[in-house]
């Protein structure tokens, strides 16, 4: 059936329910079929989706992505756009499903945005490539913007976080062969890898080594090596394990090449990962473009953060151009039910999450390890960047545009291994450790 959008759809597809009139004057009736359309494109399989849960569930479904009040809000908020072709970088992880997922559900489009999504080998890359305003806003590991922005290991320049994307999501894995060495205190001259110096997985992997009485920087080594290089090394026995994001934890148990030692959740559940970082320089000069590109970005978590859409989403990142695996690696990755490579098969539903919360207790709780490990020297107003940097007051602003209840603070306080941080005191909590990098005489 050809309706007035101008498009084919099935005529169950935009259900017998009124039009109501969202932004620029389109039906929420046309929004949903669109994204219907969007995560099924083949005809024939959309409209078996559609028999097998019927139009109203699926009506339900984009409903609660997208609340007519939301869109409304969104509309009235537009203004036109500085700049409509945009470039953003991503590493094919599944810490950027949100980034990711915005363009083939049409997220981007939505907003009036052209958004060209740009695959790249490595953080480094990634780094260099924003710093050079090849891309004009990026997926970063969460501690980047900090590094960034304070010049530690790249030129200073001032960056922003303005949403986390992912929550958990990495682990600790390890070569087959070592079944039987599970007690990390057993691993004094193992080999591991982390997709970048300036990562939560360098920071968890030494608070982890260092619980266990092992120095990370001398009883072991740590290299960083690109997240799709991570299972080729370890198949190779150059690396006795790494600690990464996923889908490679996955994908090691799927070519049956390793095993998950841990989840990172186990060590500081609800940790950040990865982050949404947009230059300070393009905020100021794009301020409607921004907000137009936060917004899709934050529609993509909110949809990310429903249990329920985890299939669908494994499905729309998995092609060539996107995260490149098989399908059942990423869904045994967001769903949170997967093969743990040691016989066992584990149901853990927050083994991935997509809360973009960015609490600035979290980026305190990042510079407190920089210091513990070296990379900062000297004094650190730990809250000034902080604030400079994760940028909490806009997320929560549009965080409640789409469907989130953000919570109130910006300091909360957590545990990391069963360790209370407080992000108040973190020169007291600093030296709390008996493991950390001595320093320069």
């Amino acid at each position: 059936m050809r309706c007035a959008c101008g498009q084919d759809h099935a005529p169950s597809e935009h259900g017998a329910a009124a039009a109501v009139q969202g932004p620029e004057g389109l039906s929420n009736d046309f929004i949903e079929a669109s994204l219907v359309k969007a995560i099924f494109p083949q005809d024939s399989v959309r409209r078996r989706f559609l028999k097998a849960v019927g139009a109203n569930t699926a009506r339900a479904a984009i409903a609660s992505l997208l609340p007519v009040g939301s869109l409304q809000a969104m509309a009235q908020e537009r203004g036109p756009l500085e700049r409509k072709d945009l470039k953003i970088g991503f590493i094919a992880i599944t810490c950027a499903s949100p980034l990711i997922m915005a363009d083939p559900l049409g997220f981007y489009r939505k907003e009036g945005l052209n958004v060209q999504l740009n695959k790249t080998a490595g953080w480094a890359l990634i780094r260099d490539k924003i710093l050079n305003k090849e891309y004009d806003a990026t997926h970063f590991l969460s501690p980047m913007p900090l590094a960034i922005s304070m010049g530690l290991g790249s030129n200073q320049a001032p960056m922003k976080v303005a949403s986390i994307q992912n929550t958990n999501g990495q682990a600790i894995t390890l070569h087959l062969k070592h079944k039987d060495r599970r007690d990390p205190k057993q691993w004094k001259g193992f080999k591991f890898a982390v997709p970048f110096e300036y990562s939560m997985h360098n920071f968890l992997l030494r608070y982890y080594l260092a619980e266990n009485g092992l120095n990370p920087d001398t009883d072991v080594q740590i290299r960083v090596t690109p997240p799709p290089e991570m299972v080729a090394n370890l198949r190779a026995g150059n690396i006795d394990g790494f600690l990464g994001p996923d889908p490679f934890n996955q994908r090691a148990v799927y070519d049956e090449v390793g095993f998950i030692h841990i989840l990172s959740k186990e060590i500081w559940d609800g940790h950040p990962c990865c982050a949404f970082g947009v230059p300070e320089a393009f905020i100021k000069e794009n301020p409607n473009t921004y907000a137009a590109l936060y917004r899709a970005v934050l529609t993509a978590s909110y949809m990310a953060s429903l249990p329920k859409d985890r299939s669908l989403i494994a499905k729309v990142i998995a092609p060539t151009q996107y995260l490149n695996q098989p399908e059942t690696v990423l869904e045994q990755v967001l769903t949170g039910k997967f093969a743990d490579g040691l016989g066992n098969i584990r149901n853990v539903p927050d083994r991935a999450n997509f809360d973009p919360m960015p609490w600035q207790s979290m980026a305190v709780w990042m510079l407190t390890q920089m210091k513990r490990w070296g990379y900062i020297k000297g004094e650190v107003d730990y809250r000034q960047i902080a604030e400079q940097v994760f940028l909490i007051t806009d997320a929560k602003k549009y965080m409640s545009q789409v469907g989130f209840k953000p919570p109130e603070g910006a300091y909360r306080k957590f545990k990391v291994m069963g360790k209370e941080f407080d992000p108040s005191k973190p020169d007291e909590y600093l030296q709390g450790f008996a493991i950390q990098k001595a320093p320069a005489a």
